[in-house]
């Protein structure tokens, strides 16, 4: 999974995930979206400017698990940005 950022200049982010054919079919493709839409939507908000966010899945997710796709997931969004405590 590779996760880009670029500011938006909004007071939110905006997510897209990309999901190429080389993952496997249509089935596939949509169950690993779904997987990472509902990480997002129980992902804390982020405090700070809003980010457009791009996801580009790779083809090792769709072999791994929810809980294996949470941690990577959430581990790649911190990266951006790390908690305010950690920047002060």
């Amino acid at each position: 999974m590779v996760v880009r950022f670029v500011p938006n200049g909004r007071d939110h982010d905006r997510f897209g995930i990309s999901t190429g054919r080389h993952l496997g079919g249509a089935v596939r493709r949509n169950r690993l979206r779904r997987r990472v839409r509902e990480i997002l939507r129980q992902a804390p908000p982020h405090d700070g400017p809003g980010r457009d966010i791009l996801i580009v899945m790779r083809p090792p997710a769709t072999d791994a698990t929810f809980p294996e796709l949470r941690v990577v997931l959430e581990r790649l969004l911190r990266s951006a940005h790390p908690p305010a405590e950690a920047r002060a």
